[in-house]
């Protein structure tokens, strides 16, 4: 199939989901879990991927039970290939599909350059690069025997320019290869997927919070609204990426 071209559906049906199985790396918390409840807004059934989410199940049931679909969180290691595949796996046979894959998960850290360990650098590479790979990887195995699916990166401003005054040269770097290899397997995998990629800017969420109050007062500074986004601002940027 050379990129799926949907019917022309009258507009509220163009947009909706029901019926789609969406997976989403990183769904319990922060943009994940916005984009988790935004997907099941639209009528999806959700599957969650956590690693180190302590109420993921819980949250997994609330989306169930506030918007009548199927919800679901599993435990998986993005960046470990064999964990992240089986994952999937399991989820295609609880849900007899996937349509829908969203590689969402990521760390930040605020280290010079100059300092970065080994290990320190690594981490963030083989989560937020690694594991955008590993999990869209996994889920275009299934899509390309389905013949259909959507692929969608989570990737940041910071793939294309220089937040300050913090040090991430490693979170930076991470992001543009997200960016970058996005564009390389839309092109890729165009006969049996869509691929697309979404970049926020500050966005307030958990993943903030390892930074001091002063850093934040800096960014709004810079910020013309002189307010960071909330989540739910990105639900409609999301469902666009995949609506067919």
């Amino acid at each position: 199939m050379v990129l799926y071209q949907p019917s022309n559906k009258h507009v509220m049906e163009a947009f909706s989901l029901k019926g789609k199985v969406a997976v989403i790396t990183g769904g319990s918390r922060g943009i994940g879990l916005e984009i988790s409840n935004a997907l099941a807004e639209a009528g999806a059934n959700v599957a969650i991927i956590y690693h180190s989410s302590k109420d993921a199940e819980g949250i997994a049931s609330q989306i169930e039970a506030a918007h009548s679909i199927t919800a679901a969180a599993y435990k998986a290691n993005v960046s470990d290939q064999k964990d992240i595949e089986a994952a999937i796996q399991q989820i295609t046979r609880d849900f007899g599909k996937v349509d829908i894959l969203i590689a969402n998960s990521g760390i930040a850290t605020a280290i010079s350059a100059e300092d970065y360990k080994p290990e320190e650098w690594q981490e963030i590479m083989k989560v937020n690069l690694d594991g955008a790979f590993y999990s869209a990887q996994a889920a275009a195995r299934l899509f390309k025997t389905q013949g259909f699916g959507n692929v969608i990166f989570t990737a940041s401003v910071s793939a294309s320019l220089v937040n300050i005054p913090q040090k991430q040269a490693a979170y930076n770097a991470s992001k543009a290869g997200v960016v970058q290899l996005a564009r390389c397997l839309s092109v890729e995998w165009v006969d049996f997927c869509r691929v697309n990629c979404i970049s926020p800017g500050f966005v307030a969420t958990e993943i903030l919070d390892h930074h001091p109050p002063e850093l934040r007062e800096k960014w709004l500074s810079m910020v013309p609204a002189n307010r960071m986004a909330a989540t739910y601002e990105l639900k409609g940027v999301g469902n666009l990426e995949v609506v067919e």
